[in-house]
């Protein structure tokens, strides 16, 4: 890189200021990109279900998770990676295409009203005002819930079958094969991640996942090269595209209302809470306690949804395997922008994302999930009610493995808590009408839709 793009970098990045550098912002970009490239095998895998057309679906999952993640580094400089969310990736094709029955074109139509919708709150300031009332206690403890909840993915990936269902007790879950190649590299990967970062080791979680990934390619039958390059095309194999293919009649669908609305609602609570989790673990959190750029974050992975209705693929947000970049030391846009563009390379070079088993990524997830549970040291518990219900929260989003789920749960406690042990002066006004709002939207069954 010449001076003059390095001078470009250090100005516009504020590269110094986060006390970081660009070598060390591109090993975190390329650390998050293989933590979740995971996710454009996954997203399009559950997109055919709903009949969409493999290729096709593939490259626009490609495109959402390289746009997406350029626009949130150029605009908010934040180190956060937007992708196809899993989750709504599961409602795009259970619950809207094959649960309700629509056309792929209709689908796409309820994805870009809900994007619509997704952006007007997140451009008229009301996620960041739901941000700015969120207790500290209920943010530490959301960020507890996704640490374990990021392990939890890890543990239990079908490809890695650390920890599996337990089928000889009422004990739901058990130890896997522990002398299973998955399970030995995920383990040792895991030792030598910890040992590696006590060191301080540059780009110690990308050289283990690059390590394992090798030694998979050697050892592991199911880690084979199928080639180098893939011809990109957004035309299925029987001529039609996703591209624009959208319904928009589709929002005059009265009976489709309640589900886009509930999406939205799941998709404001879940993705603004994984926003706030990965900046405080990246310590991007300002005099104030709020997060920098916070309003530019949010309208980034809003707006990215919108797109995701007009290419072809399900809604998008902020991954919070962008937790693995910040652990690499990622603090400025420029990490996102670097996962953004393997993102747009891997279109074309999709053959190589199979060569990246589970098990290498998995120890960067749980490395991360373990260092995320450091927020148990920030609840104060001199304050029992705040300290309890931030618990509640993560405690739930673990065992729900839903993030909305444990968020109202964690509000709900604080309110009731603070009212029955005389402390209702220290509730605001914001706090109780989310509190209000996320128990009304489980009350009703809406939460059911997603």
């Amino acid at each position: 890189m010449s001076n003059e793009q390095n001078c470009f970098c250090e100005r516009f990045f504020k590269i110094s200021q986060r006390n970081t550098t660009i070598k060390r912002e591109v090993i975190a970009g390329l650390t998050t990109f293989l933590a979740m490239v995971y996710s454009v095998i996954v997203v399009p895998g559950m997109l055919v279900n709903a009949g969409f057309p493999a290729d096709a679906v593939f490259i626009s999952t490609c495109l959402i998770a390289g746009v997406g993640s350029i626009l949130m580094g150029f605009w908010a400089n934040l180190p956060m990676a937007i992708g196809c969310a899993i989750s709504l990736a599961a409602f795009t094709a259970y619950s809207l295409g094959i649960g309700v029955n629509i056309t792929i074109s209709e689908a796409l139509g309820a994805i870009f009203f809900m994007g619509i919708i997704f952006t007007a709150i997140s451009v008229t300031g009301l996620r960041t005002w739901i941000l700015r009332n969120i207790p500290i206690q209920i943010a530490h403890g959301t960020g507890i819930g996704i640490g374990l909840f990021l392990f939890i993915i890890a543990v239990t990936n079908s490809q890695v079958e650390l920890i599996v269902k337990n089928t000889t007790s009422d004990i739901p879950v058990a130890f896997g094969d522990f002398t299973s190649f998955p399970v030995l590299c995920t383990l040792i990967g895991l030792a030598a991640i910890i040992g590696l970062e006590k060191r301080k080791v540059p780009g110690a979680i990308l050289l283990v996942i690059i390590l394992i990934s090798i030694i998979g390619l050697i050892f592991d039958p199911n880690v084979t090269y199928s080639g180098f390059i893939a011809i990109p095309s957004l035309t299925s194999s029987d001529g039609s595209s996703l591209l624009f293919s959208l319904d928009f009649s589709v929002i005059l669908k009265l009976s489709l209302l309640p589900t886009i609305l509930a999406l939205v609602m799941t998709a404001v609570f879940d993705a603004t809470g994984t926003i706030r989790a990965v900046a405080g673990q990246a310590n991007l959190i300002d005099k104030d306690g709020q997060i920098m750029n916070v309003d530019k974050a949010l309208a980034a992975d809003s707006v990215s949804s919108i797109l995701s209705g007009l290419v072809g693929t399900s809604p998008a947000a902020v991954y919070i395997e962008s937790a693995t970049g910040t652990a690499a030391g990622g603090r400025t846009g420029l990490t996102a922008i670097v996962v953004g563009i393997l993102f747009l390379l891997i279109i074309i070079f999709s053959p190589l994302s199979y060569l990246v088993p589970a098990y290498a990524t998995a120890p960067a997830l749980m490395y991360v999930g373990l260092l995320m549970l450091s927020n148990v040291a920030k609840l104060d518990f001199t304050d029992m009610v705040g300290a309890i219900s931030g618990l509640v929260c993560a405690v739930f989003i673990v065992f729900t493995c839903n993030i909305v789920t444990g968020i109202m749960l964690g509000f709900a406690t604080l309110v009731v808590g603070r009212v029955c042990a005389g402390e209702w002066k220290k509730l605001n006004i914001g706090t109780v009408i989310i509190a209000i709002a996320l128990v009304v939207f489980y009350a009703s069954g809406w939460a059911n839709l997603v």
